[in-house]
Protein backbone atom coordinates (compact mmCIF):
# COMPACT_ATOMS: atom_id res chain seq x y z
CA UNK A 1 0.00 0.00 0.00
CA UNK A 2 2.64 2.31 0.82
CA UNK A 3 4.29 1.43 -2.99
CA UNK A 4 1.19 2.67 -4.28
CA UNK A 5 0.95 5.42 -2.36
CA UNK A 6 4.26 6.56 -2.73
CA UNK A 7 3.95 5.84 -7.21
CA UNK A 8 0.31 7.20 -7.68
CA UNK A 9 0.99 10.39 -4.88
CA UNK A 10 0.39 13.34 -7.17
CA UNK A 11 -2.64 11.76 -8.54
CA UNK A 12 -4.21 11.34 -5.11
CA UNK A 13 -2.97 14.57 -4.10
CA UNK A 14 -4.89 16.12 -6.66
CA UNK A 15 -8.25 14.12 -6.48
CA UNK A 16 -11.15 15.38 -5.11
CA UNK A 17 -13.04 12.08 -4.48
CA UNK A 18 -12.21 8.35 -4.70
CA UNK A 19 -13.84 7.90 -7.71
CA UNK A 20 -11.40 10.45 -9.27
CA UNK A 21 -8.63 8.13 -8.11
CA UNK A 22 -9.94 5.01 -8.81
CA UNK A 23 -10.35 6.39 -12.49
CA UNK A 24 -6.74 7.75 -12.53
CA UNK A 25 -5.84 4.04 -11.22
CA UNK A 26 -7.49 2.38 -13.91
CA UNK A 27 -5.72 4.25 -16.36
CA UNK A 28 -2.61 3.49 -15.63
CA UNK A 29 -3.08 -0.57 -15.66
CA UNK A 30 -4.29 -0.87 -11.90
CA UNK A 31 -6.66 -4.08 -11.85
CA UNK A 32 -8.95 -5.10 -8.99
CA UNK A 33 -6.22 -8.40 -9.29
CA UNK A 34 -3.64 -5.52 -7.77
CA UNK A 35 -5.99 -4.44 -5.77
CA UNK A 36 -6.33 -7.91 -4.74
CA UNK A 37 -3.04 -8.21 -3.40
CA UNK A 38 -3.24 -4.85 -1.29
CA UNK A 39 -6.61 -6.50 0.80
CA UNK A 40 -9.23 -5.23 -0.82
CA UNK A 41 -12.10 -6.15 -3.18
CA UNK A 42 -11.79 -4.10 -6.18
CA UNK A 43 -10.37 -0.77 -7.64
CA UNK A 44 -12.23 1.78 -5.97
CA UNK A 45 -12.12 0.46 -2.59
CA UNK A 46 -8.39 0.63 -2.88
CA UNK A 47 -8.58 4.31 -4.34
CA UNK A 48 -10.95 4.83 -0.54
CA UNK A 49 -8.42 4.02 1.34
CA UNK A 50 -5.83 5.96 -0.41
CA UNK A 51 -8.27 8.85 -0.75
CA UNK A 52 -7.92 8.30 3.06
CA UNK A 53 -4.80 7.99 3.55
CA UNK A 54 -2.73 10.63 1.33
CA UNK A 55 -1.94 13.92 3.40
CA UNK A 56 -3.89 16.89 3.02
CA UNK A 57 -2.70 20.55 2.76
CA UNK A 58 -4.45 22.65 5.98
CA UNK A 59 -3.26 25.68 5.07
CA UNK A 60 -4.79 25.59 1.10
CA UNK A 61 -8.45 24.64 0.63
CA UNK A 62 -9.52 21.48 -1.60
CA UNK A 63 -10.35 22.70 -4.81
CA UNK A 64 -13.71 22.25 -5.25
CA UNK A 65 -14.82 19.32 -7.59
CA UNK A 66 -14.85 20.08 -11.24
CA UNK A 67 -17.65 18.16 -12.88
CA UNK A 68 -17.39 16.94 -16.49
CA UNK A 69 -19.22 19.36 -18.80
CA UNK A 70 -22.97 18.02 -19.83
CA UNK A 71 -22.23 16.83 -23.33
CA UNK A 72 -24.53 19.32 -25.77
CA UNK A 73 -24.78 19.36 -29.20
CA UNK A 74 -24.34 23.20 -31.25
CA UNK A 75 -26.49 23.74 -34.05
CA UNK A 76 -23.31 24.15 -35.96
CA UNK A 77 -21.60 20.62 -34.80
CA UNK A 78 -24.82 19.46 -36.52
CA UNK A 79 -24.50 21.05 -39.81
CA UNK A 80 -21.28 20.07 -39.75
CA UNK A 81 -22.46 16.25 -39.48
CA UNK A 82 -24.28 16.66 -42.32
CA UNK A 83 -22.29 18.03 -44.80
CA UNK A 84 -20.03 14.89 -46.25
CA UNK A 85 -23.69 13.41 -46.98
CA UNK A 86 -24.58 16.93 -48.64
CA UNK A 87 -22.08 16.87 -50.42
CA UNK A 88 -22.00 13.66 -51.47
CA UNK A 89 -25.43 13.87 -52.81
CA UNK A 90 -24.30 16.76 -54.77
CA UNK A 91 -21.52 15.37 -56.55
CA UNK A 92 -23.82 12.18 -57.70
CA UNK A 93 -26.12 14.25 -58.59
CA UNK A 94 -23.29 16.67 -60.78
CA UNK A 95 -21.95 13.01 -62.16
CA UNK A 96 -25.61 12.34 -63.60
CA UNK A 97 -25.53 15.97 -65.16
CA UNK A 98 -21.65 15.86 -66.88
CA UNK A 99 -20.20 13.83 -69.45
CA UNK A 100 -16.50 13.62 -70.44
CA UNK A 101 -14.09 16.42 -68.93
CA UNK A 102 -16.70 18.13 -66.87
CA UNK A 103 -17.72 14.92 -65.91
CA UNK A 104 -14.14 13.97 -64.47
CA UNK A 105 -13.30 17.70 -62.59
CA UNK A 106 -17.25 17.50 -61.17
CA UNK A 107 -15.60 13.50 -59.76
CA UNK A 108 -12.04 15.32 -58.49
CA UNK A 109 -13.78 18.23 -57.00
CA UNK A 110 -16.55 16.47 -55.08
CA UNK A 111 -13.83 13.67 -54.15
CA UNK A 112 -11.78 16.51 -52.36
CA UNK A 113 -15.15 18.51 -50.77
CA UNK A 114 -15.99 15.14 -49.12
CA UNK A 115 -13.15 14.37 -47.51
CA UNK A 116 -12.55 18.05 -45.99
CA UNK A 117 -16.15 17.97 -44.68
CA UNK A 118 -15.73 14.24 -43.54
CA UNK A 119 -12.32 15.74 -41.67
CA UNK A 120 -14.06 18.98 -40.46
CA UNK A 121 -17.28 16.66 -38.89
CA UNK A 122 -14.69 14.49 -37.18
CA UNK A 123 -12.72 16.85 -35.45
CA UNK A 124 -15.27 19.21 -34.51
CA UNK A 125 -18.52 16.52 -33.26
CA UNK A 126 -19.54 14.06 -30.71
CA UNK A 127 -16.94 11.71 -32.93
CA UNK A 128 -14.34 13.73 -31.84
CA UNK A 129 -14.37 12.14 -28.56
CA UNK A 130 -15.45 13.70 -24.94
CA UNK A 131 -14.70 17.03 -23.31
CA UNK A 132 -11.44 17.95 -22.76
CA UNK A 133 -9.61 14.94 -24.97
CA UNK A 134 -7.19 15.43 -27.57
CA UNK A 135 -6.20 11.87 -28.42
CA UNK A 136 -9.24 11.32 -30.65
CA UNK A 137 -7.09 12.81 -34.13
CA UNK A 138 -6.68 9.83 -36.39
CA UNK A 139 -3.31 8.90 -37.89
CA UNK A 140 -2.65 9.60 -41.42
CA UNK A 141 -2.33 5.28 -41.39
CA UNK A 142 -6.00 5.66 -40.35
CA UNK A 143 -6.96 8.34 -42.56
CA UNK A 144 -5.48 6.22 -45.77
CA UNK A 145 -7.32 3.00 -44.54
CA UNK A 146 -10.90 4.57 -44.30
CA UNK A 147 -10.90 6.18 -47.65
CA UNK A 148 -9.56 3.20 -48.98
CA UNK A 149 -12.60 1.22 -47.21
CA UNK A 150 -14.88 3.83 -48.61
CA UNK A 151 -13.48 3.57 -52.04
CA UNK A 152 -14.03 -0.09 -52.14
CA UNK A 153 -17.31 -0.03 -51.17
CA UNK A 154 -17.66 2.51 -54.59
CA UNK A 155 -15.38 0.73 -56.71
CA UNK A 156 -14.19 -2.79 -55.08
CA UNK A 157 -17.14 -4.88 -56.22
CA UNK A 158 -17.16 -3.65 -59.92
CA UNK A 159 -13.20 -3.66 -60.16
CA UNK A 160 -12.84 -7.30 -58.74
CA UNK A 161 -15.34 -8.75 -60.94
CA UNK A 162 -13.79 -7.02 -63.88
CA UNK A 163 -10.81 -8.63 -62.70
CA UNK A 164 -12.08 -11.79 -62.81
CA UNK A 165 -13.51 -11.82 -66.08
CA UNK A 166 -10.37 -10.72 -67.74
CA UNK A 167 -10.64 -6.70 -67.20
CA UNK A 168 -10.80 -3.97 -66.29
CA UNK A 169 -10.04 -2.54 -70.20
CA UNK A 170 -10.90 0.73 -69.66
CA UNK A 171 -10.83 3.03 -66.34
CA UNK A 172 -14.22 3.83 -64.44
CA UNK A 173 -17.07 6.27 -66.17
CA UNK A 174 -19.27 6.92 -63.04
CA UNK A 175 -21.81 4.92 -64.36
CA UNK A 176 -23.27 1.57 -63.41
CA UNK A 177 -23.56 0.13 -66.15
CA UNK A 178 -19.85 0.93 -67.56
CA UNK A 179 -17.04 -1.29 -68.22
CA UNK A 180 -15.89 -1.02 -64.65
CA UNK A 181 -19.41 -0.79 -62.94
CA UNK A 182 -19.21 1.96 -59.75
CA UNK A 183 -21.87 1.69 -56.46
CA UNK A 184 -23.25 5.02 -55.70
CA UNK A 185 -25.73 3.87 -53.87
CA UNK A 186 -23.50 2.50 -50.87
CA UNK A 187 -20.53 5.04 -50.65
CA UNK A 188 -23.42 7.73 -50.78
CA UNK A 189 -25.40 6.08 -47.78
CA UNK A 190 -21.91 5.57 -45.43
CA UNK A 191 -21.19 9.71 -46.11
CA UNK A 192 -25.33 10.38 -44.91
CA UNK A 193 -24.38 7.93 -41.94
CA UNK A 194 -22.00 10.15 -40.18
CA UNK A 195 -24.93 11.97 -38.83
CA UNK A 196 -26.37 9.11 -37.42
CA UNK A 197 -23.01 8.30 -36.11
CA UNK A 198 -22.29 11.40 -34.37
CA UNK A 199 -25.49 11.01 -33.02
CA UNK A 200 -24.19 8.42 -30.98
CA UNK A 201 -21.12 9.15 -30.31
CA UNK A 202 -23.17 11.77 -28.42
CA UNK A 203 -25.35 9.24 -26.99
CA UNK A 204 -22.61 7.17 -25.35
CA UNK A 205 -21.24 10.23 -24.04
CA UNK A 206 -24.18 11.59 -22.00
CA UNK A 207 -24.44 8.06 -20.84
CA UNK A 208 -20.68 8.24 -19.66
CA UNK A 209 -21.28 11.60 -18.06
CA UNK A 210 -24.56 10.08 -16.03
CA UNK A 211 -22.47 6.93 -15.29
CA UNK A 212 -19.15 9.56 -13.79
CA UNK A 213 -21.79 11.89 -12.19
CA UNK A 214 -23.84 8.93 -10.42
CA UNK A 215 -21.61 6.17 -9.86
CA UNK A 216 -19.58 5.11 -7.03
CA UNK A 217 -18.16 2.48 -7.79
CA UNK A 218 -16.29 1.20 -11.38
CA UNK A 219 -18.77 -1.52 -11.60
CA UNK A 220 -21.68 0.63 -11.21
CA UNK A 221 -20.27 2.63 -13.89
CA UNK A 222 -19.33 0.16 -16.12
CA UNK A 223 -23.48 -0.90 -15.58
CA UNK A 224 -24.08 2.41 -16.22
CA UNK A 225 -22.85 3.18 -19.55
CA UNK A 226 -23.04 -0.46 -21.18
CA UNK A 227 -26.90 0.41 -22.22
CA UNK A 228 -25.63 3.57 -24.21
CA UNK A 229 -23.42 1.70 -25.71
CA UNK A 230 -25.50 -1.23 -26.97
CA UNK A 231 -27.62 1.78 -28.04
CA UNK A 232 -24.91 3.14 -30.14
CA UNK A 233 -24.36 -0.29 -31.95
CA UNK A 234 -28.02 -1.15 -32.40
CA UNK A 235 -29.32 2.44 -33.43
CA UNK A 236 -26.61 2.73 -35.71
CA UNK A 237 -26.57 -0.14 -38.09
CA UNK A 238 -30.27 0.57 -38.20
CA UNK A 239 -29.68 4.13 -39.57
CA UNK A 240 -27.19 3.17 -42.25
CA UNK A 241 -29.75 0.36 -43.30
CA UNK A 242 -32.56 2.99 -44.01
CA UNK A 243 -30.31 4.93 -45.56
CA UNK A 244 -28.86 2.57 -48.44
CA UNK A 245 -32.79 1.60 -48.54
CA UNK A 246 -33.10 5.49 -49.51
CA UNK A 247 -30.25 5.71 -51.75
CA UNK A 248 -30.74 2.63 -53.52
CA UNK A 249 -34.30 3.75 -54.32
CA UNK A 250 -33.16 7.00 -55.49
CA UNK A 251 -30.57 6.00 -57.60
CA UNK A 252 -31.98 3.26 -58.66
CA UNK A 253 -29.40 0.39 -57.56
CA UNK A 254 -29.04 -2.11 -55.50
CA UNK A 255 -29.23 -1.27 -51.54
CA UNK A 256 -26.36 -3.66 -51.34
CA UNK A 257 -26.28 -3.66 -47.42
CA UNK A 258 -23.66 -6.20 -46.58
CA UNK A 259 -21.37 -4.23 -48.63
CA UNK A 260 -22.10 -1.07 -46.43
CA UNK A 261 -22.97 -2.44 -43.16
CA UNK A 262 -20.22 -4.15 -42.34
CA UNK A 263 -17.75 -1.39 -43.38
CA UNK A 264 -19.86 1.18 -41.50
CA UNK A 265 -19.73 -0.60 -38.37
CA UNK A 266 -16.17 -1.47 -38.46
CA UNK A 267 -15.68 2.55 -39.16
CA UNK A 268 -18.24 3.09 -36.27
CA UNK A 269 -16.17 1.10 -33.80
CA UNK A 270 -12.77 2.26 -34.87
CA UNK A 271 -13.46 5.93 -34.44
CA UNK A 272 -15.07 5.43 -31.01
CA UNK A 273 -11.85 3.71 -29.82
CA UNK A 274 -9.77 6.37 -31.35
CA UNK A 275 -12.02 9.53 -30.04
CA UNK A 276 -11.29 7.41 -26.32
CA UNK A 277 -7.90 7.34 -26.52
CA UNK A 278 -7.17 3.46 -28.30
CA UNK A 279 -5.84 4.28 -31.38
CA UNK A 280 -3.52 1.04 -32.31
CA UNK A 281 -6.31 -1.53 -31.93
CA UNK A 282 -8.66 0.50 -34.58
CA UNK A 283 -5.48 1.23 -36.95
CA UNK A 284 -4.79 -2.44 -37.27
CA UNK A 285 -8.27 -3.66 -37.44
CA UNK A 286 -8.60 -1.20 -40.36
CA UNK A 287 -5.07 -1.94 -41.93
CA UNK A 288 -6.41 -5.75 -41.63
CA UNK A 289 -9.36 -5.42 -43.11
CA UNK A 290 -8.19 -3.21 -46.14
CA UNK A 291 -5.10 -5.78 -46.43
CA UNK A 292 -7.86 -8.55 -47.17
CA UNK A 293 -9.65 -6.54 -49.55
CA UNK A 294 -6.62 -5.60 -51.66
CA UNK A 295 -5.12 -9.26 -51.74
CA UNK A 296 -8.55 -9.96 -53.00
CA UNK A 297 -7.51 -7.68 -55.67
CA UNK A 298 -4.25 -8.79 -56.12
CA UNK A 299 -4.44 -12.44 -56.44
CA UNK A 300 -6.63 -12.54 -59.56
CA UNK A 301 -4.28 -10.11 -61.07
CA UNK A 302 -1.15 -11.76 -60.34
CA UNK A 303 -2.72 -15.81 -61.20
CA UNK A 304 -3.00 -14.27 -64.88
CA UNK A 305 1.17 -15.18 -64.74
CA UNK A 306 2.32 -18.35 -66.39
CA UNK A 307 2.18 -21.14 -63.29
CA UNK A 308 0.16 -18.95 -61.09
CA UNK A 309 -3.13 -19.45 -62.24
CA UNK A 310 -3.95 -21.06 -58.23
CA UNK A 311 -3.10 -17.77 -56.87
CA UNK A 312 -6.65 -16.77 -57.65
CA UNK A 313 -8.47 -19.65 -56.61
CA UNK A 314 -9.62 -19.06 -53.16
CA UNK A 315 -10.63 -15.59 -54.33
CA UNK A 316 -12.58 -17.39 -57.30
CA UNK A 317 -13.65 -19.63 -54.68
CA UNK A 318 -15.46 -16.89 -52.34
CA UNK A 319 -16.90 -14.98 -55.02
CA UNK A 320 -18.91 -18.22 -56.45
CA UNK A 321 -19.89 -18.78 -52.94
CA UNK A 322 -21.11 -15.67 -52.11
CA UNK A 323 -20.89 -13.30 -54.75
CA UNK A 324 -18.35 -9.54 -54.75
CA UNK A 325 -19.82 -9.12 -52.04
CA UNK A 326 -18.30 -11.66 -50.33
CA UNK A 327 -15.17 -9.95 -49.89
CA UNK A 328 -16.19 -7.04 -48.31
CA UNK A 329 -18.62 -9.14 -45.74
CA UNK A 330 -15.24 -11.25 -45.01
CA UNK A 331 -12.77 -8.55 -44.14
CA UNK A 332 -14.85 -5.84 -43.16
CA UNK A 333 -17.10 -7.91 -40.81
CA UNK A 334 -14.26 -10.04 -39.45
CA UNK A 335 -12.58 -6.95 -38.43
CA UNK A 336 -15.75 -5.01 -36.67
CA UNK A 337 -16.48 -8.23 -34.50
CA UNK A 338 -12.92 -8.13 -33.49
CA UNK A 339 -13.62 -4.22 -32.42
CA UNK A 340 -16.90 -4.74 -31.08
CA UNK A 341 -15.13 -7.01 -28.59
CA UNK A 342 -12.65 -4.48 -27.78
CA UNK A 343 -15.03 -1.68 -27.33
CA UNK A 344 -17.32 -3.84 -24.71
CA UNK A 345 -14.02 -3.90 -22.98
CA UNK A 346 -12.75 -1.05 -23.41
CA UNK A 347 -15.73 1.47 -23.78
CA UNK A 348 -17.07 0.48 -20.62
CA UNK A 349 -13.98 1.47 -18.43
CA UNK A 350 -14.14 5.22 -16.58
CA UNK A 351 -10.90 5.81 -18.02
CA UNK A 352 -11.53 5.70 -21.46
CA UNK A 353 -14.51 9.11 -21.03
CA UNK A 354 -12.50 10.91 -18.20
CA UNK A 355 -10.41 14.11 -19.48
CA UNK A 356 -7.77 12.75 -17.60
CA UNK A 357 -7.00 9.91 -19.20
CA UNK A 358 -4.16 8.53 -20.89
CA UNK A 359 -3.64 7.87 -24.47
CA UNK A 360 -3.21 4.26 -25.16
Amino acid sequence: MKALLHQHRELCERAVDPLEIAVGLEARGVTDRTAARCRHRDVFSLAEELHARVPRNTERPSPEPQPLPVPRVRAGRLLLTLLPGALGAATVAGLGLTHGTPRLLVALGGLLAVALATRAALRHSPLAGPPGAHAGRATIGTRVWTLWLLGYALLGDGLLHAVLTGGPDAPPTGAPEGPWPTATAPALALLLACAPGAWCAHLLAAGAYRGLTGSRTLRQFTAAVTPPLLGAYALFPAALAALLALCGTVLHQPAAYPQALTPGVLLLSARLLAAHRHRRVPARALGAAVLLEALALALPTAGRLPGCAFLAVPVQTLVDAGGEAAVPVLACGTAATALLWHAGRTLTRASAHAPTGAPE
